[in-house]
């Protein structure tokens, strides 16, 4: 009985519609990834547009868990990397098809980087017990990011000042990274800064 109670419950944790919608972007990463990589300009707009429509559930499974009480620890486990995987597929398929080259690049770098900080840092301080709540700030950044990849991934198949536009926003996305990452970085370097190594143990 204790294991169907539990297998209940695993499948309640898994179903219910924020944690399906957190679910829905990792499945649209190699629907995003394939219909990039065909030889068609329609397909570029169906990847951009699945970018699109899977980035709009970060706001979605939010406010729904909000909504309907439906908040659990698989899905704030699970939502940031959702969210990274979505970004970190989009920005090496970019850089590998040279619509983000040269000096580009380097905005690409620096939002991966940030996004394995944080990553870092929010594991770092749940050990502690210390929330690193999402900052206005990021919830910026994190949006222009979206709208940057959204342009960059249309390419050739949109007028050339989408692309333009795209390489203008995913720069102000890499200079809010910078500001935001930092800003975390801080709060982490606090707590660390608090800890008091035993002795004899790890300095």
């Amino acid at each position: 009985m204790t294991t169907s109670g539990g297998a209940g419950k695993v499948g309640a944790m898994l179903f219910n519609l924020p944690n399906m919608l957190t679910l829905s972007r990792i499945v649209a990463i190699p629907l995003v990834v394939a219909c990039f990589w065909l030889d068609r300009g329609w397909a570029q707009w169906l990847s951009m547009a699945l970018f699109v429509a899977a980035a709009v559930t970060d706001w979605f499974d939010g406010y729904f868990a909000r909504r309907y009480h439906q908040i659990s620890r698989f899905g704030r486990f699970l939502d940031p990397i959702a969210d990274k995987l979505l970004v970190a597929a989009a920005l090496v398929m970019l850089v590998d098809n040279s619509t983000l080259a040269g000096l580009n690049v380097l905005a690409a770098l620096i939002i991966l980087a940030r996004e394995i900080l944080v990553s870092g840092l929010r594991e770092f301080l749940a050990e502690l017990r210390v929330g690193l709540p999402v900052s206005a700030l990021a919830k910026w950044k994190t949006a222009v990011q979206m709208v940057a990849i959204a342009a960059l991934l249309v390419g050739d198949s949109a007028a050339h000042w989408v692309t333009q536009a795209g390489i203008v926003l995913i720069w102000i996305a890499a200079a809010l990274t910078l500001i935001t990452g930092y800003d975390y970085l801080r709060t982490g370097l606090r707590h660390m800064a608090e800890d008091t190594p035993a002795s004899g143990g790890q300095k």
